[in-house]
């Protein structure tokens, strides 16, 4: 466990990836924060949605947009329990969130330290700032009990 209480965000992203789990999904969770305040939040629900888009950071960042009413996420914050995969980091660059805080790697799916590192290619469009391990014995936890239970 984390000895220093975990920021706001990252402990709602961790309800929302618990939230995820109860409900037989893959536990991640995210919010997007804008001057401080939660303004999207989402959780894994491919298969409750029938919609392979449905990952965690895709539902919050729609959610945030409607907030805003603004396809870019300008001065946004994206907090996520687990690396995001390359879909979810193509999502990141076209919503131009300024920062991302992930907890726990990914190194089978993700795509910002592992595989593609979308972030790094050249052509991606903007490169959030980024910021990981906040959080990762927590979230990876998670996912390890979620899959235990599964097998």
């Amino acid at each position: 466990m984390t000895r220093w209480p975990l920021p706001h965000p990252m402990q709602r992203a961790l309800e929302l990836a618990r939230e995820a789990a109860a409900a037989g999904e893959v536990p991640v969770g995210a919010v997007v924060v804008k001057d401080g305040a939660v303004i999207g939040e989402g959780r894994n629900a491919p298969r409750a949605t029938n919609d392979p888009t449905a990952h965690a950071e895709i539902v919050a960042i729609r959610a945030a947009a409607l907030a805003l009413g603004n396809e870019r996420l300008e001065g946004c914050e994206l907090w996520a329990t687990l690396e995001p995969c390359a879909m979810c980091a193509g999502a990141i660059s076209h919503a131009r969130l300024a920062a991302l805080y992930y907890a726990a790697s990914d190194p089978k799916g993700g795509a910002v330290e592992h595989g593609a590192r979308v972030f790094d290619q050249p052509q991606c469009l903007h490169r959030p700032e980024v910021y990981s391990g906040m959080g990762e014995s927590e979230a990876a936890e998670l996912l390890r009990g979620f899959f235990r239970e599964r097998r």
